[in-house]
């Protein structure tokens, strides 16, 4: 029973398995040029992987874009939504001279309500 006992085994520090047999995936590396700070990072990925177009820089944390045959990558962003503000959004239900008016009748409410108040009322 003692032969089979782990005593004095570092579990977890290291690995009971060999490296016969296996085989390694083929590796290429792409280099990463920021636009903000000029620093190139090279990563390396599978070669079967598709390399995305951009990644963060690691000096600045800004995006940094794909380089091949040393120009960068012209990225589509014509699929992403631009965030869009309230403003945006109510400029599309109403025109400037629509909310003009609106806003002019709203201040003739709000100043005809406080001529009737009594002041220290």
């Amino acid at each position: 029973m003692a032969d089979r006992s782990l005593r004095g085994m570092r579990l977890g520090a290291q690995s009971l398995q060999s490296e016969e047999g296996v085989a390694f995936a083929q590796r290429v590396n792409h280099t990463y040029r920021c636009e903000h700070c000029g620093h190139e990072s090279v990563m390396t990925f599978s070669a079967d992987a598709e390399a995305p177009q951009s990644w963060e820089c690691k000096q600045c944390g800004l995006e940094a874009i794909l380089i091949v045959d040393s120009k960068p990558v012209v990225i589509d962003r014509s699929d992403e939504k631009v965030a869009r503000t309230h403003w945006d959004m109510l400029l599309e239900r109403r025109t400037i001279p629509e909310l003009e008016e609106l806003l002019e009748e709203r201040l003739n409410i709000l100043r005809a309500r406080r001529g009737q108040q009594k002041i220290g009322a």
